[in-house]
């Protein structure tokens, strides 16, 4: 596919927007650096330039400082064409954002005994998934949680057949003419997420080849797998008996009141929903991914706020809404991974989470959505940045990752000043 080799990988991109920072964009948009932040009202003042003066279409943020949320604004647009508001109740991709909610379903799941860190994937799954480079290799759940279970993403297979827009949509645009002609992404129903697995995984599935696993033992390589992470949520599915999303929405959705939270896109009124751009004058079609428990949660800002709060309050054992202190001590586990890769985003690996410069991290990012988030890891403050702004082409990476960067220091402003 020609236009493959001007996209970042999906399968890496979410890491690379976490950890990268940039101060420069190659469209020559001046982004004006934060300073004097001293209150909410400097910070509006701030991201409302920011959006007036970038190709940011819309962006909410949820900042939370001693056990508060202490900033919720939202700014720019949910669509650009019919001058629809991004509010705090906009309901947006996370992308792969969505990998924290996975990893809080295995903590637990691990709390209510269904398996342990330690228990072999085939002692739990009804199908039988080996890795045909490294046979004798035994995946566990934790090498499913910390991206070293040797399971792969094929670029081309992840993309074209995973990705699909939903029926329905007007497929004659040209945000629906680049996914389908550039990417060969098609208009169909989804598929059961065990039946994409299976075909993926499974030596007679349409959709098996070498190139889904890697020549290592398992928890040996780090390698970031969007894929082996649908496949532990359908272990979760398999272990307990209930649907991935229905198992999300009674242990983490409902106890923190995510009401506007869900996988199923059927449950949304499209009308409140954040319109995903390639750029200010491309809006793409709603379209899902049938592995959806690694990118596939719709959420609000108010909802990520208080999600982010527990988050918050768990990292520093202050909260047992979800699950015990001792899980939320594993959640964020920080040595699962350490020495086996030369990295240090790598080597300091929770369940989902990423550990640098003193922070728990996660970014999300697909066609028209990116999405970050990002915990000081002695819980001290939080931050949730949603956007409907496009960084899987590299022109639009650059962008992002500059108004990241920007928005990041902003808000670290305003805790500092508020301190």
């Amino acid at each position: 596919m020609t236009t493959l080799s001007r996209i970042l990988v999906l399968s890496i991109l979410s890491l690379i927007l976490t950890l990268t920072s940039c101060s420069s964009n190659d469209d020559g948009i001046t982004i004006p650096e934060p300073s004097s932040i001293k209150n909410t009202a400097d910070l509006n003042a701030y991201l409302q330039g920011l959006v007036q003066t970038s190709n940011m279409p819309g962006l909410a943020i949820s900042i939370v400082k001693d056990d508060n949320i202490v900033y919720q604004e939202s700014f720019g647009f949910a669509n650009i064409q019919n001058q629809v508001a991004y509010t705090n109740e906009t309901i947006n991709s996370l992308a792969s954002l969505s990998k924290t909610f996975v990893g809080a379903a295995v903590a637990k799941a691990i709390e209510e005994g269904y398996f342990t860190l330690e228990t072999d994937i085939n002692d739990i799954l009804p199908i039988h998934i080996i890795n045909p480079k490294q046979p004798q290799g035994v995946i566990k759940i934790k090498h499913l949680v910390t991206h070293t279970s040797s399971l792969l993403d094929n670029p081309e297979v992840y993309l074209a057949h995973n990705y699909h827009i939903l029926q329905g949509e007007n497929i004659t645009t040209a945000g629906a003419g680049f996914l389908m002609n550039e990417l060969g992404i098609e208009q169909r129903d989804s598929y059961a997420l065990e039946e994409f697995l299976a075909a993926y995984f499974l030596e007679d599935g349409d959709l098996y080849s070498s190139d889904n696993f890697a020549d290592t033992p398992p928890g040996n390589t780090w390698a970031y797998s969007n894929l082996a992470t649908g496949l532990t949520g359908y272990i979760i599915e398999t272990a307990t008996g209930k649907s991935f999303d229905d198992y999300v929405k009674e242990n983490i959705l409902l106890p923190l009141q995510m009401n506007a939270s869900t996988y199923d896109i059927s449950e949304i009124n499209l009308n409140e929903m954040a319109t995903r751009y390639l750029n200010d004058n491309t809006p793409l079609p709603v379209y899902a991914n049938d592995s959806y428990p690694e990118g596939g949660l719709y959420s609000s800002n108010e909802d990520m706020g208080k999600y982010l709060l527990d988050m918050v309050k768990g990292i520093k054992g202050e909260s047992n809404i979800l699950f015990s202190k001792d899980s939320y001590e594993l959640l964020f586990e920080r040595r699962l991974t350490e020495g086996i890769v030369p990295n240090d985003f790598a080597e300091n690996h929770g369940f989902f989470w990423y550990f640098q410069d003193g922070k728990a991290l996660h970014g999300g990012n697909s066609f028209g959505v990116s999405t970050h988030m990002e915990i000081d890891q002695n819980g001290n403050y939080g931050f949730v940045l949603l956007t409907n702004m496009d960084a899987s082409l590299s022109g639009n990476t650059q962008n992002y990752l500059a108004l990241k960067e920007k928005v990041s220091k902003a808000i670290i402003e305003l805790v500092e000043a508020t301190d």
